[in-house]
This record gives C-alpha cells, structure tokens and sequence, in this order.
C-alpha cells in the first residue's frame, strides 16, 4: 500500500502555518535537502539549512504574517497570493515534489516593507545675538566713515 503524498496546497497550506508561528525549524522540514528558496527582492539561498537560517534571520528583525489571498494549484506547483496585515502583497510560486518544496519564488515590493529610516533632526543655524546684528546708527555711521 502506497503511502498518500502531500498535495501542494497542503504543503502551502503548512508552510502558512509554520511562517505565521515564525517557526525556522518547522518552515525548513517543508524543504528538500538541496531546495532553492529564491525571494526576488533579496535572492536565492540554496540548501535547507541555509534556507532555514534566512528564516531565523528574517524573523529576528521583523514580526510577518502570511494572509492568504487565493491559493491555486497546477500540477507540482502551487501558487500564493498573499497579503500582510498592513495589506502589503506578494505572491509565491511553490514547486512541491514528493510532498517537499524543490523550489519557492517569492515577489513582493522590497520598498514597501522597508523600515522607513529616521531621518537625523536638522540643525538650525544659530539665532545672530543683537551684539552682532549693527543697529541702523551704527550701519549710517558706518556709511559715512
């Protein structure tokens, strides 16, 4: 008896899961060994441990969230349209093989998940003291000198 193999809606559908409980280690079983993760706005890594280690990375600097969109299926592949809870959108397309991710493409808009950067204050040139400024008798008899 042969044993089912995951659709790939369903390792989408566990993949979700795993990325909104920001779990590396469960995100990373969902890959083959030698799986290509390529986020087009950053690049590819290669390998599930790298890919795992991009994840740790990723959610140490940031709080993500995965809301699915639609979720779509052709064959091997399965494709995510997805959204933040800022409704910032990608999508990705999940070519799954015997139930393990081989390979993930990602797109989504670096510029609109940037941190916007603090801007360091502008300083204001020094207020000139009265002493400094001549009065309008000092400017006429300057004038006459």
């Amino acid at each position: 008896m042969s044993i089912p193999v995951a659709t790939p809606k369903g390792v989408v559908r566990r993949w979700i899961a795993a990325f909104n409980a920001a779990d590396p280690d469960a995100l990373a079983a969902l890959y083959h060994d030698d799986a290509t993760n390529h986020q087009v706005a950053i690049g590819p890594v290669q390998g599930r441990a790298a890919i795992r280690e991009r994840f740790v990375a990723e959610f140490a600097a940031a709080s993500m969230e995965c809301v699915p969109v639609n979720l779509f299926e052709d064959g091997e592949w399965a494709i995510l349209e997805w959204k933040d809870p800022k409704d910032r959108l990608g999508c990705g397309f999940f070519h799954v093989i015997d139930g393990r991710i081989a390979l993930q493409r990602g797109y989504w808009d670096s510029a609109t998940f940037a941190v916007p950067k603090r801007r360091a204050p502008v300083k204001k040139p020094a207020a000139k003291s009265a002493a400094a400024k001549p009065t309008t008798a000092k400017r006429r008899a300057a004038s006459k000198a």
